[in-house]
Parts: C-alpha cells; structure tokens; sequence
C-alpha cells in the first residue's frame, strides 16, 4: 500500500498530540495516511505497554488512518544507528509516502529528539539505491520521501508553518484521550506525571487556538522544516 502521508512518533500518542489535528484534516480531504510507533511506550509511569497498544488502536480509529505499526524498538534506550535506521528504511520502502512527519527535532523527552533524527536520517539513507533491504523476502526499492516536517511537541517552539485544523479539534482531543492510561482523569487516581495533568491536557488545546488565531482561525497546528518552504505562488498562502 502507498501512502501519501507517514507519521512517525517515538511513543504512542506522540503523534495525537502533535499533529493529530492535521492527520484528520488530511484524511477527511481522501489522502492516505499512516502511523509509525517506534516504541510500545514501555517505561511509562502509566499504564502498560498492553493498554497502550489497545489505546493507539482506538486511536487510530478515530483518526481514520488506513494503517498503524510498531516497530518495536526499546523505549528509552533505542539509539540512531545502522540497525535502527535500516528498520526505518524498511518501513518507508513499504509505504513509500510523499510526506513524513515525526518527532521535534529537540524536546523535553530524550527520545523525541532522537526519533526525529533517527527517522530524518532513515528518509535520506532510504533514497540510496545501494542500500538494499528486503521485506517478506523481497527486495525493496528504493525510495525517498519528498518533505519531512517536524511537529512541536512540549518546548514552544516557533513553527515555520501552520496548518488549520479548524473543524477537527474535537477529533484530535478524542484520539488524545483514547490514551485514558496516561493523562489527566479526575476519576481516576495514579501517579501524577507531567503530561498527567489537567493543565497540561488544556495546553494542547490553547496552543492550537493561539496558533489558530496568529493565522485568524479558530485552531491549528505547527511544524518545523529541514529546508526552505516553497510555494507556486503566493496566493497559496493563506
């Protein structure tokens, strides 16, 4: 299956939060998209990886993705390197997307900084014609995806683009407490942990109204860039 759009995130529910309101813009205009877990989110004080699983599958549901994988890497202690990126390498191969988006490049969480390296480096080295990598026994060819894009995720960082995700807000805010394990729940007692507040559940929402009304609608989501934005013209602006 090809798809336009692969979406990558160290963690499950990494890409909810930060771009889930794009993802389910992008799927309701008929573009095909994908979630890549790098990791099953094992070292969370909340929860389980088990629950975790049957949380990003609820997730990804409501998104209205047309395929979801884990790829099973340690949590915490994955690290950018050949086997790691030739896993990566395999995935985008299969896929074949037009557009990637994963992690920021830096973070509060280690492993977002080296998720976005690891997958940024994988979408380069996956376009070299001698890298050879197989899947169910085939040979792959080669492919490398046309932009990579970096959501925001805990630091406030500038964006260099935004999109509007006005009218699918409450869609994002449904896949993100699909993750019932990890965030903020006023009738359920646990350990309280930075994302497991109710202050930090109404950041991600008021960072999408602040985004939204820069660009003078009602929500919206940011990303970072790895090279100059090009437009035809500037009517596509908006």
């Amino acid at each position: 299956m090809k798809l336009d759009i692969l979406a990558f995130g160290a963690h499950p529910d990494d890409v909810e939060l930060g771009c889930g309101g794009t993802i389910a813009k992008e799927v309701s205009l008929g573009k095909k998209v994908g979630i890549i877990d790098l990791t099953r989110g094992e070292l969370g004080t909340r929860g389980s990886a088990a629950i975790r699983d049957s949380e990003a599958a609820a997730a990804a549901k409501i998104l209205g993705i047309a395929v979801r994988e884990n790829l099973l890497m340690r949590d915490g202690f994955f690290v950018n390197d050949e086997a790691h990126q030739l896993e990566v390498i395999k995935i985008i191969r299969k896929y074949r997307p037009e557009i990637v988006i994963c992690n920021a490049i830096d973070d509060r969480h280690i492993d977002h900084g080296k998720a976005s390296k690891l997958v940024s480096d994988a979408c380069f080295l996956s376009g070299l014609l001698k890298i050879e990598t197989s899947l169910n026994g085939e040979k792959q060819l080669h492919w490398r995806p046309k932009l990579v894009y970096h959501f925001i995720q805990w630091k406030n960082v500038v964006p260099d683009f935004v999109v509007d995700i006005t009218g699918f807000e409450t869609k994002k805010t449904a896949a993100i407490l699909s993750y019932g394990s990890q965030f903020y729940n006023p009738n359920e007692e646990g350990p309280v942990t930075p994302i497991a507040t109710k202050n930090f559940l109404e950041s991600i929402h008021y960072r999408s109204q602040d985004l939204g009304r820069l660009i003078g609608t009602d929500y919206a989501e940011g990303f970072t860039v790895e090279r100059h934005l090009a437009v035809n013209s500037l009517s596509d602006l908006i």
